[in-house]
């Protein structure tokens, strides 16, 4: 009888809370992994045509530290980033937190005038050696696996272990060492878009045998997208550390981070010889409206 007077109180209690649990719906079952992949690299093959009409600004530190972990330099720099013909330039407004004097400024105007005017010029196609790495093309040369649910950022995502395919077809060194990853990868479920990236070195990288340079197992990278202006998604943010050894002689440890903001769409207007003018547009173009809605629909 005491049992009963201590246990049925406790059931009373128990019993809408257990009864509430079972009445959840389960989560959905995951979207089938290869279909989900596809539509994540063409989402980001998208992306990257279109982030070359629009501007921001970038602040790249970069950390020197010892052994011990102690910084013994940090060096910041901040530049206005647009793209002419699909190549990115940098123009560099700050150093250490301090805008460039006259001297320096006129030298940044004449560089980044210099190459306005030789990225209008035609270029033949560059070779896929000498292509700039994206993520797109990373995406291509990763296996992903144990897919699972997590929310990143208040956003719902599905997250997979990602490791470099040993057999993938490499064109470039950096194609090669993406080879050598293994981390994670968040993928927003709504709108099937790349939010995070956090991978490290599985083991040593090796250049001419390590003669010139070899990057030590264990260095890491991340890198971040985020929905801009509730309008696509676009890349917000890189951050790392990495220890290389030079030519077998220099050791080199650096941490350093890029935060990319003010995202805004522009044009360049140049004329021979003359100052090269960044001018910001204020309405979207139909191909970044067509690309935004389609980022933002439900599969």
């Amino acid at each position: 009888m005491l049992f009963a007077r201590r246990f049925l109180p406790l059931a009373a209690l128990l019993l809408p809370l257990l009864s509430a649990q079972a009445q959840q719906p389960a989560s959905p079952p995951l979207p089938p992994i290869p279909q989900l992949m596809h539509e994540v690299e063409e989402h980001q093959k998208a992306l990257e045509k279109v982030i070359e009409n629009y501007t921001y600004s970038s602040v790249q530190t970069t950390q020197d530290i010892d052994a011990s972990g102690q910084v013994k330099k940090t060096e910041t720099k901040e530049r206005e980033v647009f793209f002419v013909h699909g190549r990115q330039i940098g123009r560099l407004v700050k150093k250490d937190g301090k805008p460039l004097d006259d001297q320096d400024q006129q030298k940044e105007t004449e560089r980044v005038t210099k190459q306005v005017e030789k990225a209008q010029q035609p270029e033949p196609e560059k070779p896929k050696e000498d292509q700039d790495l994206n993520v797109s093309r990373i995406l291509e040369i990763i296996d992903v696996r144990n897919p699972r649910r997590e929310s990143y950022r208040g956003r719902p995502t599905i997250l997979f272990d990602v490791i470099g395919r040993k057999d993938a077809k490499t064109h470039n060194l950096g194609e090669e060492a993406f080879k050598k990853f293994q981390g994670t990868v968040w993928i927003d479920e709504a709108d099937r878009q790349i939010a995070h990236i956090d991978v490290t070195f599985r083991d040593n990288f090796h250049v001419a045998g390590g003669l010139v340079l070899n990057i030590e197992k264990g260095s890491r990278f991340s890198f971040d997208q985020a929905p801009v202006n509730g309008e696509i998604w676009l890349p917000n943010g890189t951050e790392g550390t990495v220890q290389v050894r030079l030519f077998m002689v220099k050791n080199m440890r650096q941490r350093f981070t890029e935060r990319d903001y003010g995202f805004q769409r522009f044009h360049v207007e140049a004329e021979q010889g003359k100052e090269s003018r960044v001018v910001q547009e204020k309405k979207p173009r139909s191909e970044e409206r067509r690309v935004g809605k389609e980022c933002r629909s439900r599969w």
